[in-house]
Formats: C-alpha cells, sequence, structure tokens
C-alpha cells in the first residue's frame, strides 16, 4: 500500500492541493479530503476500454487496436480541408502544446472549452486587464467576498472552504466570522442561502446593475433610477457602501455574467467597477474557472500562437478573431468537415444545432471517458488520465501554475503518445 499526500485534484479550477491518496496494487482504493465530485474522478468510473471504430453514425462500435484508430484518426483529419481540435480543458499543458503543433500541421482550427464559459472573459480582458490576485491573498486577506452569477457550492465545492469564506488565513484569522458575503444572481442557489445579503437581479440585467454601482460609486446616485434590473435603489447604496469600506475585496464571477445578455460587456464592465473601486480599497476580480486546465489551455496558446482560443490555422499563421472562428461560430456555418474532440465534451455542452452537424461529420473522440460525445463519434480512442495516470503542469483559476505528479501507472497510452503517433502518421500521409 503507497499513501500518497499533498496529491492535486483534476476536476475544477480550484485544483486542491491537499488531498491524500491510497494506492493498492497500481489502484486507487481510497481519496481523502477532496470533494465527492473530485473523489469521483480520482477514483475512477466509466473508463472507455479499448479503441472503438464504426463505419457510420448508426452502426454499432467494433474495438479495433490502437494502430487502427490512430491511422484511420490520421486519414480523417489529413484529409479533411477544414479540420476543428476542440477541447483540452481536461488535459495538462503539455498536452496543449502538441494539440496546438497538430492543428497547424493540418491548417486547422483550435478551440478549447473556454469558447462556451469564459471566453467572453478573455474579451473583455484584452479591453480593459485584470486587477486580479492568487487565492493565497484572498484567503489571506479578503473581508469582502462578492460571488456573481457562480455557484461555488456545486460547481466549485471546496472553492468557499480552502480559498474565499470559511477559510482562516493570515490577516483573516476569524475565518467565516470575518467575511462579509455578497452573492448577486438571478436565482436563490445554495451559495446565496449562506450569504450575509443576497441580491437578486432580473435575467439579462447584470450590466444595468454594475452601470449603477459605478454611478454610485461616481456620487452620481440621484441618476439611478428607483429600481434597477428589479433591485431598489437602496440596497444598490447600501451594497457600494460595503465595498468601499471593504479592507480588500474580491468578487468571483461565473457563467451567470459570461453567457448571459451582452456577455463579454459584463465582464468588462464589472472590471471598470473593480477598478474604480481601488480608488477607495483594495479589490480583485477573478472568472471562476471550471474544468481543472482551461486557464492552462489559454496560457500555452497565448504563448505559442499570440491568442487565447479560438485560432484558425488555415492561412498560414495563426488567426483570430472570437465570433467567427470559434468552435461554434464555424459549426453553425458548416464549415467544418471534420472534427477531433479531447479532453472536453462537446456533445454535452454545445447547442443543439452544432451536435446535430457533429453528428453529419467525421468525429475523432480522444478522452479516459465515455460520454455524450462518444455517441456522436466515428473513432473513439481512449487514453490514460491526465494528473492521475499521467504527470504534468496546470495552471489554477488564479494563473497559478502548480506540478502534477502521477499516482498509477496508466493502462492507455498518454494522451502525448496518442497525438503524435497521429501527427507523424498526418505527415506521412502528405509526403513530409
Amino acid at each position: 500500500m503507497t499513501v500518497i499526500t499533498d496529491a492535486l485534484c483534476p476536476l475544477c479550477g480550484c485544483m486542491c492541493d491537499d488531498i491524500t491518496v491510497v494506492v493498492e496494487d497500481n489502484k486507487i482504493t481510497e481519496v481523502k479530503h477532496a470533494c465527492k465530485l473530485g473523489a469521483a474522478k480520482i477514483m475512477g468510473h466509466d473508463r472507455i476500454k479499448a479503441p472503438m471504430m464504426r463505419t457510420d453514425k448508426n452502426s454499432d462500435f467494433k474495438e479495433v487496436s490502437y494502430e487502427e484508430a490512430i491511422d484511420a484518426a490520421a486519414r480523417i483529419l489529413a484529409g479533411s480541408k477544414r479540420p476543428l481540435l476542440y477541447g483540452w480543458a481536461s488535459a495538462l499543458c503539455e498536452v496543449h502544446k502538441k494539440g496546438i503543433l497538430l492543428t497547424e500541421e493540418l491548417g486547422g482550427i483550435i478551440d478549447n472549452t473556454a469558447s462556451v464559459c469564459h471566453g467572453p472573459s478573455a474579451l473583455a480582458v484584452h479591453e480593459k486587464g485584470l486587477p486580479s490576485s492568487t487565492l493565497g491573498q484572498i484567503k489571506n486577506r479578503a473581508d469582502v467576498v462578492v460571488f456573481w452569477g457562480s455557484n461555488p457550492a456545486h460547481a466549485h465545492p471546496r472553492h468557499m472552504g480552502r480559498y474565499s469564506v470559511f477559510a482562516r488565513g493570515f490577516f483573516s484569522e476569524k475565518g467565516r466570522k470575518g467575511r462579509k458575503v455578497i452573492v448577486v444572481d438571478v436565482r436563490k442557489t445554495d451559495t446565496a442561502r449562506i450569504a450575509d445579503e443576497y441580491i437578486q437581479v432580473q435575467y439579462g440585467s447584470d450590466y444595468l446593475v454594475i452601470s449603477a454601482l459605478r454611478a454610485i460609486l461616481a456620487g452620481h446616485a440621484d441618476v439611478v433610477p428607483d429600481t434597477v434590473g428589479g433591485v431598489p435603489k437602496e440596497q444598490l447604496v447600501k451594497l457600494v457602501d460595503t465595498l468601499k469600506t471593504a479592507k480588500f475585496g474580491a468578487v468571483f464571477f461565473g457563467m451567470g455574467l459570461t453567457q448571459s445578455k451582452a456577455r463579454y460587456k459584463n465582464i468588462d464592465n464589472a472590471i471598470s467597477l473593480t477598478t474604480e473601486l481601488n480608488s477607495f480599497t483594495k479589490f480583485v476580480i477573478m472568472p471562476m474557472r471550471g474544468h481543472y486546465n482551461v486557464t492552462g489551455f489559454g496560457q500555452v496558446c497565448t504563448w505559442e500562437t499570440g491568442f487565447v482560443t479560438a485560432v484558425d490555422f488555415s492561412r498560414g499563421a495563426p488567426y483570430y478573431n472570437p465570433g467567427e472562428t470559434a468552435a461554434n461560430d464555424v459549426l453553425a456555418r458548416k464549415e467544418i468537415d471534420a472534427a477531433m474532440i479531447i479532453a472536453g465534451d462537446a456533445g454535452a455542452h454545445f447547442p443543439a444545432n452544432s451536435v446535430r452537424y457533429l453528428a453529419r461529420i467525421p468525429v475523432v473522440q480522444v478522452d479516459p471517458y465515455w460520454n455524450p460525445t462518444t455517441e456522436i463519434a466515428n473513432i473513439v480512442i481512449p487514453t490514460a488520465i491526465c494528473g492521475i495516470e499521467v504527470e504534468g503542469t496546470g495552471y489554477r483559476m488564479d494563473g497559478v501554475s502548480l506540478r502534477y505528479r502521477k499516482m498509477i501507472e496508466p493502462v492507455h497510452p498518454t494522451d502525448i503518445e496518442v497525438l503524435d503517433r497521429i501527427l507523424e502518421r498526418v505527415r506521412e500521409l502528405r509526403g513530409e
């Protein structure tokens, strides 16, 4: 029996680094300190046992060798005029680099799961920057914490306990008792139920509410109507007073801002509010990133291509224009003639029309797990689980890079090995 301490959890953007894992005979038998979601992933479930192929989407899968599956995948990608390589959020940074190299070789489009969650956040950061910090600074200093359009009680179960609400820090020894917690959302979530103050906004009115807060903060409360986005003016004035008098404040925002009306302009406005609050006190803002290494893909893609995601290599050089080159944009226009979905689940999270179109074109899935994307795939190539069976680098939601260790030996090839073999075969098919 081997006991691994201080292991990293490969589930969400919290990347909790205090996990204890018990290993017996190359099998994880117990996980301590992780949330139920993280423990379920570390323990393993619904693994794809062997590569599978089928002749068309209506036929049954048959098991094949890795050589057959990789050759067939390479033929699909090499023969494609406009392939899409999508996913990447549940893979390590070393995998991202290989994926970008393969996409460049194919002259395709590479996009990650941020395009359907925090892609708008990246656009806002382009325009306004990001007055942010590490989660450690928030744990040690924050006395006012705002969750706007996010519900960590469900999406990031240990976030409040480790970093934001209940955690005791160097300058926040009282933990929860020393913090004011505010939740702004369209519905009363479980996170809102433990907040000191809950502000319910009408759907799609976040931009108006943030603008009203900025006006009040600037001393122009007189121009604010009696009600903004369903929120009484008195409540907004009280909120501004709370934010101004904080010693150290933090705003965490989620898809309630990024995927509602105004989209990236919501975040643009929220960043401006945070910047203006810094004229009165110290305030930071941070996106609540979902998959554990979705932040890492943005880092790798930026240093490799100059752009954060949705990069098109068809021109021979990286081209980036969200709204034109993101996965759902090209799927909506039916430009894609083949796709590879890796470390992501387009079948579960894309709009229905995008999934219908994916079901009509050749799809290669590279993933350890059976999921809805498997149902629309032609070729399925199972791989080792990054962060559990493969070591490498990941980026926490605050942009801090951490190193994952291997917990057990894999029985499947790694994503890097599969991508290397696909790339080698693509070059052979193209006579390079």
